[in-house]
């Protein structure tokens, strides 16, 4: 798959004035997450709000960590998501069971996913994802500032068949070129280190990774998908 530039999604937003900054930034898509556990969850009111200060032509991504199904539906219906994310122990049966658009995470590290073999094993139960997301392995689930290990995702990149591919975990405007220049990603996706705080984002690092982005993405130059030397 050859692409232009690489897409970026801004994860954890809790306040109007992030999602705003995110979207003049450049950013594609903003995360809105409803794991209780998080320091970035939440409500259903907040999201609707944060929902009506994104304009057309950028995704909302609802992120979810193994809720039930009545969970999943309310938010759909209320905020209505241009993208369920799942980031938890979640199924390709439960995935797909809502008709509707999903990336599915993975933590990459994890017991059973801690091969290249392993990954791409698990990867290939969710042919009807959107896209494959590789988060680093840790405690939580998500925004924990961990790099993975991205030899990690050799055996994935390197599949004709794989979904795009979607790099988080770690990723800093110091880091971001290598990792690129490493997986080729379809998009990245950060939190934490575009944060001031859980939860709280600061608009001077939403810019400096934005900018990264564009950089990393060969002033538009086309570049295959997939992890060097595929493609």
């Amino acid at each position: 798959m050859l692409q232009s530039r690489i897409r970026a999604k801004i994860c954890g937003l809790t306040r109007i004035e992030d999602v705003q900054c995110a979207v003049q930034a450049g950013a594609d898509a903003i995360g809105l997450v409803f794991y209780p556990g998080s320091a970035r969850a939440v409500s259903l009111r907040q999201a609707r709000a944060l929902r009506l200060a994104v304009p057309a032509f950028v995704d909302v991504v609802t992120l979810f960590v193994n809720a039930t199904p009545e969970q999943v539906r309310a938010v759909m219906e209320q905020v209505q998501p241009d993208l369920l994310q799942f980031h938890g122990d979640e199924t390709a049966d439960y995935c797909a069971s809502f008709d509707h658009r999903y990336i599915r995470a993975f933590r990459v590290g994890a017991p059973g996913l801690d091969s290249p073999e392993a990954v791409l094993e698990t990867c290939r139960e969710f042919s009807g994802a959107a896209g494959w997301l590789f988060d680093s392995f840790s405690s939580g689930y998500g925004g924990s500032g961990l790099a993975l290990d991205l030899d990690l995702l050799r055996e994935v990149a390197a599949w004709p068949d794989r979904r795009p591919l979607i790099l988080a975990g770690g990723l800093t405007p110091q880091t971001l070129a290598s990792s690129v220049r490493t997986v080729h990603p379809y998009a990245v996706d950060v939190s934490s280190a575009v944060e001031a705080a859980p939860g709280i984002k600061s608009a001077e690092k939403i810019n400096a990774f934005m900018a990264a982005v564009r950089e990393a993405s060969g002033a538009g130059q086309p570049r295959a998908e997939g992890l060097v030397p595929a493609g």
